[in-house]
């Protein structure tokens, strides 16, 4: 048993640092690709990609969740549910797709933008391609395979980025950041289907579909709420103000949520199938969640403020002066996002416990109070539905975490209690980078010195404070380098 949860363990680590590679190179080179596309178009090319975003991110909520994580949760899944998910799968986004084409002149005529009848039909086709994928991505989370993800991701992100860039110096303007989006998930889906050995069979299972639908059901309806309720603001935006404030209010949330998505996406893929191979083991599960919460935040909190106090010499060095009133949308999100692993690892621990209700019932409370105060802040003022994201983040992770009070012994305070070394670090380290710019040394050297400062006082602060996290983190990386070698 012991030899069992150590293995499990090393697993666990081993997937969440191929994980996090995967996002970091990934998202990195999308950092780069999304600069040089930002210096090239106009924010409002932005504006109404995002437009049409709004809509195929709804839609693509049937081809990620539910099945795939019902598929992952389950614990012995074969070859019967994979294959039973998979041509449902594709059977429900041909049926998705053709709800999209049919809306396209719709959604045009919403809009007063007669050009997106076709951007919407083109780029829509993002959800047949993605039914091909979900599968594939659920075996090798359940496996725990995640160096499969690297390379798939990474392929897809370099070349989807060099035809994009190619696009948009010839003057394609929109459709540059169309064909991006389009390759990016074709070039990804295709790896994953060469270098994944799973492959569906000629088998088919209404029961099993049934059974597994039990489950990811609530966990679909869940996301539908969320997603559709991060999507809302920028449909609102998009109708009552102009494409360049929601290119702005986007551009603004979207450079922090670049490095959210690196940590979260890891832990989530990893923690997720980890925790529910120890489901009935509460002990373990509390301890998984405890870890997570405590290491993400311990990372996240640095990045997030080294990048609120440096967001206006970052802006108008790598994206130019045209971008600047991105920058308070970007301060108030990068505070927003800090807290999103007190939020991952709680809803992973429900999901793994199979307390897939719970986690419906959370999404209804969070989603009534939340649309309520968009419908207020949307009448005043974009800034004021900015300032919203973050006083909802808050009343959102206190809701996320109210059933592991019962369920793991592990409440609100005492997670509180393991991120405040953290974030009382992190804060520090932004007091004492936030004075460089009055230097006068340019944008490029005060950036570069704010982050080598910055990372010098946290990793020191670090150290001399024996932190908990810290110290897990360097042995995590010593045992992931002493098993890869």
């Amino acid at each position: 048993m012991i030899s069992k949860r150590k293995n499990s363990r090393r697993e666990a680590a081993a997937g969440f640092l191929w994980r996090f590679g995967e996002r970091i190179c990934a998202q990195g080179t999308a950092f780069v690709i999304s600069v040089l596309l930002a210096r090239i178009l106009e924010p409002s090319v932005y504006g109404t990609v995002a437009l049409v975003t709004v809509f195929t991110a709804i839609l693509q909520v049937f081809v990620d969740s539910g099945m795939g994580n019902a598929l992952i949760q389950k614990k012995n899944a074969d070859s019967l549910d994979f294959s039973s998910v998979f041509y449902f799968n594709i059977a429900a986004c041909l049926i998705l797709y053709a709800v999209m084409f049919a809306a396209a002149p719709l959604i045009s005529a919403f809009y007063g933008m007669p050009e997106l009848t076709s951007i919407v039909r083109v780029i829509s086709l993002i959800l047949i391609i993605s039914g091909v994928k979900n599968v594939q991505q659920a075996y090798v989370s359940r496996h725990l395979l995640f160096r499969k993800f690297f390379f798939a991701t990474l392929g897809g992100t370099i070349g989807s980025g060099i035809i994009g860039i190619c696009m948009a110096y010839r003057g394609f303007g929109v459709w540059s950041l169309v064909a991006q989006h389009l390759i990016n998930t074709a070039v990804d889906t295709l790896i994953l289907w060469l270098t994944v050995p799973w492959r569906p069979e000629r088998i088919f299972s209404v029961q099993r579909l049934r059974k597994l639908f039990s489950y990811g059901w609530k966990l679909l309806a869940s996301s539908l709420l969320d997603t559709g309720y991060n999507s809302l603001r920028s449909l609102l935006i998009g109708k009552m103000y102009t494409s360049a404030d929601l290119a702005y209010y986007n551009r603004g949330q979207q450079l922090p949520s670049l490095i959210v998505t690196n940590i979260n996406t890891s832990i989530d893929s990893v923690l997720f199938p980890a925790m529910s191979r120890e489901q009935d083991d509460r002990g373990r599960v509390r301890n998984m969640t405890r870890r997570a919460i405590q290491t993400s935040t311990y990372i996240m909190a640095p990045l997030m403020i080294g990048l609120a106090v440096c967001s206006e010499t970052l802006v108008r060095l790598v994206l130019t002066e045209k971008w600047l009133p991105c920058v308070p949308f970007l301060a108030i999100y990068c505070i927003a996002f800090m807290f999103y692993p007190v939020h991952t690892a709680n809803l992973n621990a429900i999901k793994a416990m199979g307390r897939s209700d719970l986690f419906l019932k959370l999404e209804i409370a969070k989603k009534t109070i939340s649309v309520l105060v968009i419908l207020i802040t949307v009448r005043i003022s974009v800034m004021a539905m900015a300032w919203s994201v973050l006083a909802l983040s808050i009343v959102g992770q206190i809701i996320n975490s109210m059933p592991n009070r019962k369920l793991l012994r592990y409440g609100y305070e005492d997670q509180l209690m393991d991120i405040l070394p953290g974030i009382a670090l992190a804060l520090f380290m932004g007091f004492c980078i936030r004075p460089l710019p009055g230097l006068g040394l340019g944008d490029t050297a005060t950036l570069a010195l704010q982050i080598l400062l910055g990372a010098a006082v946290y990793l020191a602060g670090s150290a001399v404070l024996r932190l908990e996290a810290f110290r897990y983190l360097i042995s995590a990386v010593k045992a992931f380098r002493s098993r890869e070698q």
